[in-house]
Parts: structure tokens; sequence; C-alpha cells
């Protein structure tokens, strides 16, 4: 077995997709002609998105919205990088809203936390010393 996608359900998947190549610099791999679906190259792993209307198909039960949340969900996606507080200030310059301003923790990381405008929580991250 392989891990293959994070799959985010949103409002708007081009707009999600434009925050994530503005804010992080990452690239897009593609956007469906439909608009309901696309995906970011982020190496092995995708990291997709897909419209409600989608989900709700997928999910007829229903599920919790990450932008109908007042509190972000119980998951969050993180992005290693090696300039934490300059990644962390060009996401809330592209519409990402902080939550933990970059800090030093205990074990040599430098960590933030902000929520994306589909509010998904994403933590930005130095690399972990081994």
């Amino acid at each position: 077995m392989q891990f293959a996608y994070t799959i985010l359900y949103v409002s708007d998947v081009a707009a999600s997709l434009a925050f994530f190549e503005n804010a992080f610099g990452l690239k897009r791999r593609f956007l469906h002609e439909s608009g309901d679906y696309g995906e970011l190259d982020t190496g092995a792993t995708a990291l997709a998105f897909a419209a409600h209307p989608l989900g709700r198909m997928n999910l007829p039960e229903g599920y919790v919205a990450a932008d109908a949340s007042p509190l972000p969900l119980g998951m969050e996606i993180a992005l290693v990088t090696d300039d934490v507080a300059a990644a962390h200030a060009q996401a809330l310059r592209h519409g990402g809203v902080e939550l933990q301003a970059p800090s030093l923790k205990p074990w040599g990381q430098t960590v933030s936390h902000l929520r994306c405008p589909d509010g998904l929580l994403v933590e930005l991250c130095s690399p972990i010393s081994t």
C-alpha cells in the first residue's frame, strides 16, 4: 500500500490552488475542466482539492467542511521550509490567518500555524535535525 493523495473538500478549487501557489510557491499539477478537482505537485503524495458537491456525492451522510467550522479541524498539512518566518509572512500576505506565529520548539524545530482561506490548517516547519 502507498499513500497517494490528501484530498480537501473546498468551496472553490481554483482559489485553493491559487492560494497554495501564491502563498507557498507550490506548482499546479492540473485543474479539471469542470473546476471541481485539482492537484498540486507536491512530490510522491499529491495535495488535491475537490469541490463540496463532489464531497457530498462521495459522503452523502455529510462531513464537517473546514471553511464552515469556526475552529480548525483536528488535522493539518505540514510544509517544510528553511525559512518559516518568511513563508509564514508570505502566506499571511495572500490571505492566510495566523494561529501561531513562528516559534522555536524545545526540540529545535521552528514551527508556525495558519489557516488558509478554505479553512485548512497548515503547519510551516523547519526540517527536523536528526
